[in-house]
């Protein structure tokens, strides 16, 4: 008999989530990750792969009663409208994800789904914010039990653990009892894609950004079927021919279920503060503490030198990229850049900024090794050493940097990040944006959130 407890259990407990039962601080949590992913929203809604993905959205799902965020006003069907803000999310290098690491992108698969979802069917902020953590608590666990090696067998995370999320958050407004919770997850697992090779070979690095687009569409895909009575695998995460099993050389099953109704995983979300891949954030924290410290600017600096994991010493070991988004996907340009421009302004990475000759001098003098504990993939711990031209040799360890749980975000903070991504709306506007969202749970209507 096929052992079905996992999905069972992970969708029997998303099903019956409600928001009176859920924490302040989690509560809270869910609500600066929704107002951050708004902002990236908007900001990622203007850049040229976005308009692509808009003007098929448009094409292909006019006529619906959901927004697309960023877009004007337009207003289209569901699917289409997460297809979009998925991408339009993870469009720069903004979205938030979780520490420890598990892969997920919890803004960018579960607000790009359940907010369209919300909008459709006039339902408002408390639903929406339990929606939220539902699709958190199964997504980020699925990702934890991946042990990120769903990556190491060339798989983009986010893309194959994202559907899952999106499923829930979308299936939880939609008001799936269990059993067709866990129809939407069986569903949401044959629709889990998204390959790295745009890391290895340099090129067609635009795919990164549909990947998570494709995980919120699927996801609303996955739970209007099972909200119709369409079928899926119960056993689709801990099956022979599961998502575990085919995915991932290594997984943990328990980490599915480890805590669940005690713990929130939905804690674990972090918020970048910079524009660039996630384990570029402890170096370039590092570089820019040390400069601040020992007064020195990208001119005086002879080598630096980067110690980490071992995916920041190969996948995002890129000295010489070839375009602004594989840039951003490199460790030793985002530390070089940090030295000469302002790594918590997207606009650094400009559409010339591969050809900064400062910079790109710089990054090839960088060298990225693998120091951490083989057990610990994804650790974003670094040190870095700095030698400089006067011959002092100055080094800095960063475990945490601003916005891990650890050390996360303030009020003041978080208001700071969504007024410079959308700097170029009215301000009066963005600034009224934000003081609504601190409100989300009182918004009886959401289609407030669209331009």
């Amino acid at each position: 008999m096929i052992d079905t407890r996992e999905t069972m259990r992970l969708a029997e407990y998303a099903a019956a989530i409600r928001y009176e039962d859920l924490p302040p601080d989690v509560i809270g949590r869910a609500k600066d990750c929704i107002a951050d992913t708004v902002a990236t929203i908007i900001y990622g809604a203007d850049l040229p792969w976005s308009r692509m993905v808009l003007a098929y959205a448009q094409r292909n799902g006019g006529g619906g009663r959901s927004r697309i965020l960023g877009a004007g006003d337009v207003s289209v069907h569901a699917p289409s409208a997460a297809l979009a803000q998925g991408a339009f999310a993870h469009a720069f290098e903004l979205d938030n994800l979780t520490q420890p690491n598990s892969g997920a992108h919890p803004g960018a698969s579960l607000l790009s789904s359940a907010l369209p979802v919300a909008q459709e069917r006039g339902i408002g902020g408390r639903e929406l914010v339990a929606a939220f953590v539902a699709g958190a608590e199964v997504m980020i666990r699925i990702g934890l039990a991946t042990r990120h090696t769903n990556e190491e067998r060339g798989f983009h995370a986010p893309g194959t653990t994202g559907p899952f999320g999106a499923a829930v958050a979308a299936g939880r407004l939609l008001r799936l009892d269990g059993m067709r919770m866990a129809n939407a997850l069986g569903v949401a697992g044959s629709l889990a894609c998204g390959l790295l090779e745009f890391a290895r070979s340099g090129t067609g690095a635009m795919v990164k950004r549909l990947h998570l687009g494709r995980a919120a569409e699927s996801g609303v895909l996955a739970a209007s079927l099972a909200a119709d009575g369409f079928t899926g695998p119960v056993s689709v995460l801990e099956g022979e021919f599961g998502f575990l099993k085919v995915f991932c050389r290594d997984w943990d099953l328990g980490a599915l279920t480890r805590g669940l109704g005690e713990t929130y995983a939905t804690m674990s979300i972090l918020m970048k503060r910079f524009a660039c891949h996630i384990t570029a954030h402890t170096p370039v924290e590092a570089i820019l503490e040390l400069a601040r410290e020992h007064e020195f600017a990208g001119a005086d600096v002879a080598t630096i030198s980067i110690v980490g994991n071992e995916r920041a010493a190969t996948v995002n070991n890129i000295p010489r990229p070839v375009d602004r988004m594989m840039a951003q996907y490199s460790v030793p340009f985002a530390v070089a850049l940090a030295l000469y421009r302002d790594p918590r302004d997207p606009r650094a990475f400009d559409e010339g900024v591969v050809r900064d000759p400062d910079i790109r001098e710089l990054a090839a003098r960088i060298t990225v090794t693998a120091g951490n504990p083989p057990q610990a993939r994804s650790d974003l711990a670094v040190t870095v050493t700095v030698t400089l031209n006067d011959g002092r040799v100055l080094s800095r360890r960063v475990a945490e940097f601003k916005g891990t749980p650890a050390r996360p975000l303030d009020r003041d903070e978080l208001r700071e990040k969504f007024l410079l991504l959308t700097r170029d709306r009215e301000r009066a506007r963005m600034e009224h944006m934000f003081e609504r969202l601190q409100g989300l749970e009182s918004e009886t209507s959401l289609d407030w959130l669209s331009a």
